[in-house]
């Protein structure tokens, strides 16, 4: 190993790799990963070393699924709480949804005003989703111009007037706008005219909540947006898969040869509906919590690839706004600093490894949004890094969480793996939940 500009060297016993984890030393130069080496390779006269003994050394997370609000929102949530709660939980890089903001990132003048609002508040780097509306066809080439990773819509109402649906024919002519782009739409599947046939009795008791938003909403609009991107030749993001009913449809459209990606989140994964007391609507989210037998057969999509990989959608909001009735209550759940634990906890009970969790939340994310510097601890990535302690346990205090409103489903949960630090091209953001200040970047597509 070359000292000539190495002047930091990671070392653990157990270092995730593509190739599998194993004891490794890593350099680190300019803030990218110069070489992984073998454990006992020498360090560089001059260089720091940073030895992690056996805590695990696994690449940053990347979660393109993050409402941060900001601005327009901020009593809700804000880039500078959002980010540093983002690096206390492991994630070195974060994409901003373009709803629940405003003004939405729909126009590039919006765009720069978010950018404007974001750059000295990120802990980690930032980038953004554009917004496809009923109204914005002609931004679509400007905004994917201006650097947004692709393009997020909703086919059932958002619960932002701000930010309408499309109907089919709508979702067509955007879907084949974005593809004339080689962009990526990113979809919201619920179909409107199934959660209009649901009942919608509203009231504490999460039963009747789980009533109103059927599998069936899912499993109709995922197989018209297949149907739409096999047509076009599209390349589409099926957002929070919920129901399982959609995972057989889903692998055979990937079998055929459709360009359809998946993901899922910690909640789907780890809370069931049967958990869920009444009037407790910090679970609330749409599409919901399901069954634990629904759980499962998630759980077997990720293993099976199905489903590509598992972000936060982490969606806060004030905490009046989790009113004790479901029909009421905002729909969002908060869980930006606590989805790696949480994803782990379950993940090693069902018999997965570290090496599967690194791939659903930061290999994954990071080849979903084109991110070719994030996600893997190799020669030539950004040198971002989470340090955990993969056996360390913790009891959610919602008081020790660092996004602005401590409401959480996880709060009293105890969850297995304690991140250490986290580091960002080679320099420690977060040490044992202590917070470094704002040294993020501000992402744009093929950065």
């Amino acid at each position: 190993m070359s000292g000539a500009e190495v002047k930091l060297v990671l070392r653990s016993t157990r270092v995730v790799t593509p190739e599998g984890t194993r004891p490794a030393t890593v350099a680190v130069a300019d803030g990218t990963i110069a070489a992984v080496l073998p454990y006992d390779t020498e360090v560089p006269h001059g260089a720091r070393l940073e030895d992690f003994g056996d805590d695990v050394l696994m690449p940053g997370l990347v979660d393109t699924h993050v409402h941060v609000n900001d601005p327009g929102r901020t009593e809700w949530e804000g880039f500078s709480t959002a980010t540093r709660a983002a690096a206390a939980g492991g994630i070195t890089t974060l994409l901003d949804m373009p709803l629940n903001s405003l003004p939405p990132t729909t126009t590039v003048d919006h765009l720069r005003t978010k950018q404007r609002v974001a750059a000295p508040k990120v802990h980690v780097d930032t980038g953004f989703w554009g917004g496809a509306i009923p109204t914005n066809t002609k931004d679509l080439r400007p905004l994917y111009e201006a650097g947004v990773f692709g393009f997020k819509c909703f086919l059932s109402p958002s619960g932002v007037e701000e930010f309408p649906e499309l109907d089919q024919d709508q979702l067509a002519r955007t879907m084949a706008e974005i593809s004339d782009l080689g962009g990526l739409l990113i979809v919201h599947a619920e179909d409107p005219h199934h959660l209009e046939a649901a009942p919608q009795r509203g009231g504490p008791a999460y039963a009747d909540f789980l009533a109103s938003r059927p599998r069936d909403a899912e499993n109709t609009a995922i197989a018209g947006l297949i149907a739409h991107a096999r047509r076009l030749n599209a390349r589409v993001h099926v957002l929070h898969l919920s129901s399982s009913d959609a995972l057989e449809p889903i692998a055979a459209a990937k079998r055929e040869g459709v360009r359809v990606t998946v993901e899922s989140c910690p909640h789907f994964l780890t809370l069931t509906a049967e958990e869920v007391p009444d009037r407790a609507t910090e679970f609330k989210c749409c599409p919901p919590i399901r069954e634990a037998a629904n759980q499962d057969a998630l759980w077997q999509g990720l293993a099976d690839g199905t489903i590509d990989c598992v972000v936060s959608d982490h969606s806060p909001c004030t905490t009046d706004l989790k009113t004790p009735d479901f029909a009421s209550a905002w729909g969002g759940i908060s869980s930006l600093q606590l989805g790696l634990p949480a994803i782990w906890t379950e993940a090693r009970r069902r018999g997965h490894t570290l090496d599967d969790v690194v791939r659903w939340m930061s290999a994954a994310p990071a080849e979903l949004a084109g991110l070719d510097r994030k996600g893997a601890i190799e020669a030539g990535r950004d040198a971002d890094f989470a340090v955990l302690d993969p056996d360390g346990t913790f009891t959610v205090d919602p008081a020790e969480l660092f996004h602005r409103n401590q409401v959480t489903a996880y709060a009293g949960r105890t969850l297995h793996g304690v991140v250490k630090s986290t580091w960002l091209r080679g320099v420690r953001i977060a040490d044992r939940g202590v917070l470094a200040g704002p040294t993020g970047r501000l992402l744009e597509r093929n950065f």
